[in-house]
């Protein structure tokens, strides 16, 4: 397959009667999917949006404009606040109503109501936790006055687009629904916008993965290979995002740049050891649908502002790109959304990237202000082993109830499934959801205080978004902020998923603000820092509350002039409260500081291009790191050496049409995998690969009376370990100048001794990603490229995931041949253990200029329609591929100077 860095590779441009020819062959070879039916171009363009001329849609005070550019980006103009976001709702369900109800059914644990019984027990899961009663609740007893208007605004406007629209004329996936069952979708409710929030939050929950694979290795690992597995953050080489200070102990009051008397958090040391039994919780975690991308190192974004002391417009300059799945159509959906004259009627004039089912906009700028998100991290989760009877479950040396509610899952085409969800006072009861789960802690160590275990203690989950909050009404507070209070009054209301928050204003100022709702844990028997699961009978292991608002982190107009977050630590190791103990390393965060440095020393100055030119900078550190070590090996086999010759020279960036970039990457792979991942229980190892292995019992050289057993991993490819990403960069940093380290030593079978030290086994790598690559790519180094092992496909998250091979053939596309990799700027993620397929991406990019709104750039991953053949399915992606911007107009001239189609709602 050859190189291709601006579009799907086996598709080719035509012209718009050519790509009708084709749609229509497609759809005749498609027909007869079941009961017959038969699609036509008029099934297939039914659904596309009326962009021009007038609709009505009733409840609006005003007319209403909707002008759409030459991508269909949605610019609306209304009189009132409630109009606006009417015609939002509208608006959103032309162009992404399908994505909508998806996601909505999937947050209520309902999507066995539109695929059936293969997906009751996800259903059974999401119900346990509940994340559309929570949301029900917030709407209910939490929300603003104001936000509840404005959320029944945009409810009345999908149904609104509902009540005129239905199967194939909705999205040509519903022409598909039809030929299984005859679902019908009902109305929107606020509920179910604010239970996207939730969504958002299970993806970006901290660190519940990490906690469950440090039990699982404890069945092949000592705590101390464990804990090397898991190093220290780095702070001497990566700067964390703040500079310096601290909490007053008296006050709870935290000063950037002051100082107290304050002792961090301890290392915890609360439950080890549970064993392979959470794995199982763990493959039903999995099962969940991840909107956001897989849980854990991959999941982040990348944010950075720079002061107009350090640009060339005088003004700042605000870059964001979150890093989430790629998948069809993307997560964002850019919008503006304008109040023709802002006042008390109407007092929004805000432009971004929105969400589709959800009102306001998630990231962008108004009139005065930007500001961005990536992931803080935070841990706001903990498992608790829990013991229980038929009648409840033991805390403080008393029985206590369970709390219970009964649970109805309709099921399409079969009979409705029912199911007691049990919650204790840490949190529902996730174990219930899986038959192996009732033995899950059986084997955990827990100490002698530990009650007699009988069959086995349950796992409850205690989580932050399970608790009603205020978050829906800081997406609107921070759409109307005009500076910098206002902005930090939002971010305190952001509390459910805790993001680090970016700012900068056109009076040229820049800050940070770490929002959310972080808990304060109890000591337990020493220090108990959530890396573990806890025992949750025992009352010291309990939260003790949250971190007081005016004691998290922040930043203004620092004297270095920039703020870099990229889900590195937020503070140094003073800070008194312990916000997690697993950051991310800060490989991607230390790269853009020294990118900006290097441009501003001197008295030089950062441009917009500038700002683009580093989201697209692809360096990878863990080749700066380990190719020198690689190339001064002495490797005698000539087919192996002239790979090796690849590595000379090389400038450690990660290019589509790189052959370095795609040996070293497989080189790096089968070093993980020899030291590391050929070692780690199955239940961390992916799917498919099987290896002969000695029990975890057998110890010592090998010999002939060993027995081995066959063992296959059971991780998923794009969560196994070890991922590559930045942790494992520092794991191999520690172990570079120690060659003799046992994590360098492979294991002897008969007749066949292993690796004995460092530079044996990177020889062995080597070696094994010469031949893997010779597979994959061909014999010829010359024909390598990082970009054909590296690709990038955008699959539709349902009909294109699961449905029938040539049905997923209509509403998936690609694949795309990428640079950049796991771990750099240009964050086109990848697992190790799993193999080089893109797992997350930047998902969109935007640069704001403070000094002139009308010159910020932006683009999506792929584009504002989520009907399949529309022209705006995925135009934006071959730009978005080479790492181009669109322009982003603002002001009424410019939407107006690029507007291509207008349509006016009418009352």
């Amino acid at each position: 397959m050859p190189a291709n860095k601006s579009g799907p590779v086996p598709r080719k441009k035509k012209g718009r009667r050519g790509r009708l020819v084709a749609i229509t062959v497609v759809l005749l070879l498609v027909a007869g999917i079941g009961c017959g039916a038969f699609w036509g171009v008029s099934t297939v363009r039914a659904s596309f949006p009326q962009t021009t001329g007038s609709l009505k849609l009733p409840g609006l005070a005003d007319p209403v404009d909707v002008v759409r550019d030459a991508n269909g980006i949605p610019q609306i103009y209304a009189d009132t606040d409630e109009d606006l976001f009417r015609a939002q709702g509208y608006v959103q369900a032309q162009d992404r109503f399908w994505e909508m109800d998806v996601r909505r059914h999937m947050t209520a644990g309902r999507l066995s109501e539109m695929f059936g019984k293969g997906q009751v027990k996800t259903d059974e899961f999401l119900r346990t936790l509940g994340w559309h009663r929570v949301a029900q609740q917030e709407y209910d007893t939490k929300l603003s006055p104001g936000t509840k208007k404005y959320l029944q605004a945009y409810s009345a406007g999908v149904n609104a687009y509902l009540k005129d629209h239905e199967g194939s004329t909705l999205s040509l996936e519903y022409a598909a629904l039809d030929l299984e069952n005859d679902y019908k979708p009902e109305k929107w409710t606020p509920a179910d916008s604010v239970a996207w929030l939730k969504a958002m939050a299970w993806d970006l929950r901290g660190n519940m993965q990490e906690e469950i694979d440090r039990s699982l290795m404890t069945s092949r690992f000592t705590p101390q290979q464990i804990a090397g597995l898991y190093p220290a953050y780095p702070y001497k080489r990566n700067k964390p995002i703040v500079d310096g200070g601290a909490v007053d102990p008296a006050t709870k009051k935290f000063t950037p740049k002051g100082s107290a008397n304050a002792t961090p958090a301890g290392p915890g040391s609360a439950v080890n050891g549970l064993r392979s039994q959470l794995s199982s919780l763990s493959r039903t975690v999995n099962e969940v649908p991840a909107l956001l991308g897989p849980n854990g190192n991959g999941i982040g974004s990348n944010s950075w502002v720079v002061s107009g002391a350090h640009t060339t417009t005088g003004k700042p300059l605000l870059a964001n790109d979150p890093h989430l799945a790629p998948q069809m159509p993307s997560l964002w959906y850019q919008m503006g959304l304008h109040c023709r004259n802002t006042g008390p009627k109407c007092g929004y004039d805000v432009s971004g990237f929105t969400f589709s089912g959800m009102p306001g906009v998630v990231i962008g700028h108004n009139q005065d202000i930007s500001w961005g998100m990536t992931n803080l991290g935070a841990d706001v989760t903990d498992l608790y082993l829990e013991k229980v009877s038929a009648d409840g479950y033991l805390y403080d040396d008393k029985q206590r109830p369970f709390r219970t509610r009964k649970e109805t899952i309709k099921v399409a085409g079969g009979e409705s499934h029912h199911i007691t969800v049990r919650a204790t006072n840490n949190g529902p009861i996730v174990s219930d959801r899986d038959d192996e789960l009732g033995n899950v802690g059986k084997d955990a160590p827990v100490g002698n205080a530990a009650p007699d275990r009988g069959d086995g203690y349950a796992v409850s989950l205690r989580w932050t978004a399970l608790d009603p909050g205020r978050s829906m009404d800081a997406v609107f507070e921070l759409n109307r902020a005009h500076d910098w209070t206002g902005f930090r009054k939002a971010a305190a209301h952001f509390e459910v998923p805790s993001q680090n928050l970016i700012y900068a204003d056109t009076k040229g100022n820049i800050g940070y603000q770490a929002p959310g709702r972080i808990p304060v844990r109890g000591k337990g028997d020493g220090h108990f820092d959530g890396t573990y699961p806890a025992p949750g009978w025992d009352p010291r292991y309990q939260w003790k509350g949250y971190i007081p608002p005016a004691a998290l982190p922040y930043e203004y107009n620092p004297q270095r002039g920039y703020i870099v977050t990229a889900n590195q630590a937020v503070t140094d190791e003073k800070y008194p409260y312990l916000i997690t103990k697993d950051w991310g390393y800060g490989s991607r965060s230390q790269r853009i500081n020294d990118l900006i440095q290097s441009k501003i020393k001197d008295g030089g100055k950062v441009s917009t291009d500038d700002m683009q030119a580093f989201q697209k900078d692809n360096s990878s550190e863990i080749a700066r790191l380990l190719t020198p070590y690689l190339t001064k090996i002495d490797i005698k086999d000539k087919y192996v050496r002239d790979a090796q010759q690849l590595l000379e020279g090389w400038d450690f960036t990660q290019e589509p049409d790189s052959a370095a970039a795609a040996y070293f990457n497989a080189v790096w792979r089968n070093t993980l995998k020899l030291a590391f991942g050929n070692k780690m229980p199955k239940e961390l190892r992916p799917e498919g690969q099987c290896l002969t292995v000695r029990p975890a019992d057998e110890t010592g050289p090998a010999d002939e009376n060993d027995t081995y057993v066959r063992e296959c991993g059971e991780r998923a490819g794009d969560t196994a370990q070890p991922d590559g990403g930045d942790r494992w960069y520092e794991v191999v940093r520690t172990l570079l100048d120690d060659p003799g380290n046992d994590w360098w030593k492979t294991e002897d079978r008969p007749g066949r001794p292993g690796d004995k030290n460092r530079d044996q086994l990177l020889a062995h790598a080597m070696k094994d990603a010469r031949y893997e690559l010779t597979s994959k790519l061909g014999k010829n180094i010359d024909n390598w490229t990082w970009g054909r092992l590296h690709q990038m496909f955008l699959k539709n998250q349902t009909l294109g995931t699961d449905g029938p091979g040539m049905l997923q053939g209509l509403f998936n596309r690609g694949p795309w041949n990428l640079g950049g990799g796991e771990a750099a700027v240009d964050a086109t993620g990848w697992n190790a253990a799993g193999g080089y397929k893109v797992t997350w991406v930047p998902s969109m990019r935007m640069i704001v200029n403070l000094a002139d709104l009308d010159k910020s750039r932006w683009i999506n991953l792929t584009g504002a329609s989520g009907h399949a053949y529309d022209t705006h399915y995925y135009d934006q992606t071959d730009k978005w591929a080479k790492g181009e911007l669109l322009p982003w107009a603002y002001s009424e001239d410019a939407v107006k100077q690029s507007g291509k189609d207008t349509l006016t709602l009418s009352p």
